[in-house]
C-alpha cells in the first residue's frame, strides 16, 4: 500500500534547534480539555504539517509554534487531545520537535494517532503541579518524571518534585523510538520481511 503524498508529509519530522537541555526540558504549561482543533486548527488542516505546525496552539498561545524548540515538552490538565480524530493534531506537535505531551488523561483517538505518528504522551495524575518554564527530566520506561530547574532556570540540585506516570507498554515505547508505526513497519520488513 502507498501512503498518498499529501498524508506522508504529515509524518516528517522537524529538524528545528532545540533549546540547550543540559537543564531539562523546557515546559510548556496548557490548561485542561485542549482540543484537536487547537493543535490542527481546521481552516489550514488541507496544507502540510509544517504550515499546520505554523498554526499549532495560536488559540491559547500565539507565539507557541514561533518560540518553541525541539525538546520542549507540554503538560496540560486533563483531556488533551479530546475532539475530532485528525492525526494532524499530534503530527503537528511532531514537527515541532515536542519531546512529550505530560498530561493527567488524553483524549483516546489523540492517544492512538499520537503514537502511531511518534509522539510520546506520559499519563501523569499530578502533572498540573508542573509550571509554565520549568526544567524537566523524565524517564518514559521508568515512568518518572523529575523537576531540576525552576522558571528562571535555577537548578533544583536534588530538591526537585518526582512525579510517576502509568507504565507504556514496551511496543508503544518502541513505537516512539522508530519514529511511530509506518516506519517502524518499514524497518520491521527491511529487517524480516512480510509474515
Amino acid at each position: 500500500m502507498t501512503i498518498p503524498a499529501a498524508r506522508s508529509s504529515l509524518l516528517q519530522v522537524s529538524r528545528r534547534p532545540g533549546t540547550d537541555n543540559a537543564l531539562g526540558h523546557r515546559v510548556w504549561r496548557l490548561p485542561a480539555d485542549v482540543d484537536t482543533d487547537a493543535l490542527a486548527p481546521v481552516v489550514w488542516i488541507k496544507y502540510s504539517a509544517e504550515v499546520i505546525a505554523q498554526h499549532c496552539l495560536e488559540v491559547l498561545r500565539p507565539q507557541f509554534a514561533l518560540e518553541v524548540r525541539a525538546s520542549d515538552v507540554i503538560v496540560a490538565g486533563p483531556n488533551f487531545g479530546i475532539g475530532s480524530s485528525r492525526e494532524q493534531a499530534a503530527a503537528a506537535l511532531v514537527h515541532l520537535g515536542i519531546a512529550a505531551v505530560i498530561a493527567p488523561s488524553f483524549g483516546g483517538l489523540f492517544f492512538r494517532n499520537a503514537f502511531n505518528v511518534g509522539l510520546l504522551l506520559l499519563t501523569c495524575r499530578d502533572a498540573e503541579a508542573l509550571a509554565d518554564g520549568e526544567r524537566i527530566e523524565f524517564d518514559a520506561q521508568q515512568g518518572v518524571v523529575r523537576c531540576v530547574a525552576d522558571a528562571r532556570g535555577r537548578e533544583l540540585q536534588g530538591r526537585g518534585a518526582v512525579f510517576h506516570c502509568e507504565p507504556i507498554p514496551p511496543f508503544l515505547l518502541d513505537r516512539v523510538r522508530a519514529g511511530g508505526l509506518l516506519p517502524q513497519l518499514k524497518r520491521r520488513f527491511q529487517t524480516q520481511g512480510p509474515r
